[in-house]
Parts: C-alpha cells; structure tokens; sequence
C-alpha cells in the first residue's frame, strides 16, 4: 500500500463554480458546446477497424477534442479507441473496462475527468433558457413531509 504524499484523486474535487471568484477563473479552460470544428486528425496506429473509425470520427467532434488537439494526444485517444472497441466484446477481460474507465478519465470524457483537468464546457445558452428565481422544493422532499407532520412530539 502506498504511503505519504499526495494522490491523483485526494482532496476535494475542484469546483467549477470556482469560476465565479475572479482569482481561481484562469486555471479552469472553458470549452464551447457546439464542440471541435473541422477536419478529423489521421489515425495514428495501425489497421484500424470499421468501430475504430466510428469511434474515432465521434470523438473528434466533442469540446474536449478541442484540448487533445492542443496539446498532441492523437495517439492517446487513439488507444483510448482501441481499448473502447475491445471493451466492447462480450468476452472482453474487466481489466480493460478498467483501463477504459481509468483512460476516459484522463481524456475528461468523464465528469470526474474534467474536473480533474478543470475543463468546463461552456453552457451559456442553457443558463438563459432556464428561468431565474429559488428552487421550490419538490413536494415529496423530506422537508415538505416534516411540515405536513401535525402537533409534533416534545
């Protein structure tokens, strides 16, 4: 068992409403929704099979593609994808679910990945679409049973 020192996943998750406080804005990258434009990178490893090329083509639309794009990790999204693909097979080992879980990490295709590598894709659009007021709780809340409680033990 490791000992002392940090770990990749100790402590609070970063907090993208961190983004709020003017000080922590500039360690977060904000990516657009509508995802990377242009032209698929050219695969990089060999033979690639027909779920590869899918894969590989869906991938390169996200915002996170954006990211990988800049900083030249084609190869590793690449095994991301091919790992992925294996995965995929009924008699697939679960070491390589973990491997493509741990991976997609990495990537930030995940909600924890993300947060981990402080990317956040910008929803803009949606925060205007949604109406401004408190949240009213739902009126199965616990809270709202409580009230409905009548005269109370004391």
């Amino acid at each position: 068992m490791a000992k002392g020192g940090a770990r990749a996943r100790s402590g609070p998750a970063p907090d993208p409403d961190a983004l709020r406080r003017e000080r922590d804005a500039g360690e977060w990258s904000i990516l657009p929704a509508e995802g990377r434009q242009g032209a698929t990178p050219t695969w990089p490893l060999t033979d690639q099979t027909a779920r590869e090329d899918v894969l590989w083509e869906r991938l390169w639309l996200m915002p996170q593609a954006l990211m990988w794009e800049r900083y030249g990790q084609d190869i590793e999204v690449a095994l991301y994808v091919r790992r992925l693909a294996e995965a995929e097979s009924p008699d697939a080992p679960v070491t390589v679910g973990t491997l493509v879980r741990q991976m997609s990490d990495s990537l930030g295709l995940t909600t924890p990945g993300m947060r981990a590598n402080r990317w956040r894709i910008d929803r803009a659009e949606e925060a205007e679409e949604r109406p401004a007021g408190p949240v009213q709780p739902a009126p199965n809340s616990a809270r709202a049973r409580l009230r409905a409680v009548p005269g109370g033990s004391g």
